[in-house]
């Protein structure tokens, strides 16, 4: 099949690809590779993490209808994997309007397109934050999502609307991913394991917000990567999907892992929760298990050895080619 992966550049999206090259798809990729963390690693996955692969990259915004269409007249697309969002809780309470701009418009002019263009399976990212503050653990597809802690999470039950409507107007058949806490190597700076990672190493001080006291249920890339995959074989409808490792962890283990590691201790400063931020999350992956034969095989133990183990070769390179 011809795939548009949209966030192609980015962590998940980069994985994605690769896997499916690997699995003899045609892959087009559109990422706007911007600032919001330094774009070198974003080129980097493209040019060092996917070396050798053959696929086309625009680089463009998902935001800008028209240069998109000109994609969509060109490529005809089979199926679309839609990963491009602006990420993060907190980036969200400072800078709105990007998440409106990037996660809304950007996912609508991405679903008009597949209905003029007659692509009928629209597979996205949605998150766990939509949960919110929800006291049913663990969190079910099946639970309300009505009420977002977050800018960031009303904008991922935004994409979660705008698919349905879709999907009953127009017969796409849609797939939304709530992702938790994905991590991994190639991951984002942004995200709590690379920068206790980077400061562990730098020894600078960390910052740890709600006490330390504070669950999640970290799931690895691969395992996320191949509930991905999963879903290339849901061929009707409008389905939600949680894919996460159904294990939550403390905040203060994966620090612990992160020392064992590096072996270094990090200097902590504890601080309280943040707004928008959630005490716990924990996946029901039992949809998940049964209709997309998703299993997580990696536990945190593995991942963080894993990842602090691509940090190290990969910021001793960059070192060495400055």
């Amino acid at each position: 099949m011809k795939i548009l992966v949209t966030g192609g550049a980015g962590f998940i999206g980069s994985h994605v690809v690769k896997k499916l090259i690997g699995l003899g798809h045609k892959v087009v990729v559109v990422d706007n590779f911007n600032n919001y963390y330094e774009p070198r690693l974003k080129r980097d996955r493209v040019k060092i993490f996917l070396r050798g692969l053959k696929f086309k990259v625009y680089e463009i915004d998902i935001a800008d209808y028209k240069k998109l269409e000109r994609i969509f007249k060109k490529e005809k697309f089979d199926k679309i994997i839609h990963l491009a969002a602006q990420a993060g809780v907190r980036y969200s309470l400072e800078n709105p309007f990007v998440y409106a701009e990037t996660n809304i418009v950007g996912t609508l002019n991405l679903l008009e397109l597949a209905r003029h263009y007659k692509v009928k399976d629209f597979i996205y990212a949605s998150s766990s934050s939509v949960y919110g503050n929800n006291k049913n653990l663990p969190f079910k597809e099946s639970d309300r999502v009505d009420e977002p802690i977050s800018l960031y999470a009303a904008t991922k039950k935004s994409t979660e609307l705008l698919a349905y409507t879709y999907h009953h107007l127009f017969g796409i058949n849609t797939v939304g991913l709530r992702f938790f806490t994905v991590y991994g190597p190639w991951g984002r700076p942004d995200m709590a394991l690379f920068k206790f990672t980077k400061n562990i190493i730098e020894g600078k001080e960390i910052e740890v917000y709600g006490q330390g006291a504070m669950d999640r249920d970290f799931t690895y890339i691969d395992d996320i990567v191949a509930g991905i995959i999963g879903t290339l074989k849901v061929k009707s409808g409008y389905e939600i999907f949680n894919l996460g490792n159904s294990r939550p962890e403390k905040l203060m283990k994966m620090i612990g892992l992160i020392e064992k590691n590096v072996g270094k201790k990090a200097k902590i400063k504890m601080l309280p929760m943040q707004a928008g931020d959630v005490r716990k999350t924990y996946a029901d992956i039992k949809k998940a298990k049964k209709q997309l034969g998703y299993q997580p095989r990696i536990n945190l133990e593995e991942g963080i050895r894993r990842f602090v183990e691509w940090y190290r070769e990969y910021y001793e390179q960059k070192t060495r080619s400055n």
